[in-house]
């Protein structure tokens, strides 16, 4: 099994938890997104994901890329521990929360809306951290209420989950970028006891074989 990805992306972060969390091993394959015009763009990397995004995932002859979608995979072909536990009910509120974020929020902050804004927009830097602060405030608001609704131990309920996968790049993500966490209190403490979590501590950007200083 193999895994191309970049140590910062949200969406490489979130499959490396899912396949630490399964016990599965894999090769990583960086794909560096700065580097020469960006590695995703060349065609060898196009031929396997035509989107020019991370991760990919290549497991024998299945080729899957989008995060959400190596996860399901994940979970229907290596059943144990499951991503999505529990009854209808409760798989439903895990994948509206992961959307939530994955789908609501990483797109509107991920690296290609970052330099189209300051490329092709000619947006400033004060530009880009306003758009970044306004989208973070908004999505992190709203998840600050689901986990109020929801929360146990992890985002949904006790069992750790899908969801759980989703929140920890984008707090990551939003420490990165110097966002202010201290209104939401239950998603600090959720955080907080999933990065102390051996199968996501092992998946931080800094222990990744191309985490750059």
């Amino acid at each position: 099994m193999e895994l191309y990805g970049y140590w910062r992306s949200s969406a490489s972060y979130r499959a490396r938890i899912a396949l630490n969390y399964k016990r599965l091993d894999y090769n990583y394959l960086p794909v560096h997104l700065l580097n020469d015009g960006g590695e995703q763009h060349k065609q060898a990397y196009k031929q396997l994901n035509p989107n020019e995004l991370v991760p990919t995932l290549v497991d024998g002859r299945n080729v899957v890329h989008q995060s959400l979608a190596i996860m399901e995979y994940l979970d229907e072909k290596y059943p144990g521990p499951a991503l999505l536990p529990g009854k209808a009910a409760n798989r439903a509120v895990i994948r509206a929360m992961s959307l939530d974020l994955a789908s609501e929020l990483q797109p509107l902050i991920n690296l290609r809306v970052q330099q189209y804004l300051t490329k092709q927009l000619g947006v400033s830097d004060e530009g880009k951290s306003a758009w970044l602060q306004h989208w973070f405030k908004l999505s992190f608001t709203a998840f600050e209420t689901s986990l109020n609704d929801n929360a146990g131990t992890y985002c949904v309920g006790d069992e750790f989950s899908m969801a759980d996968i989703c929140l920890v790049p984008q707090v990551y993500s939003a420490e990165r970028f110097g966002i202010d966490l201290s209104d939401y209190p239950c998603l600090r403490e959720v955080y907080g006891r999933l990065s102390d979590l051996p199968w996501v501590a092992a998946a931080h950007p800094s222990k990744q074989p191309d985490a750059e200083n």
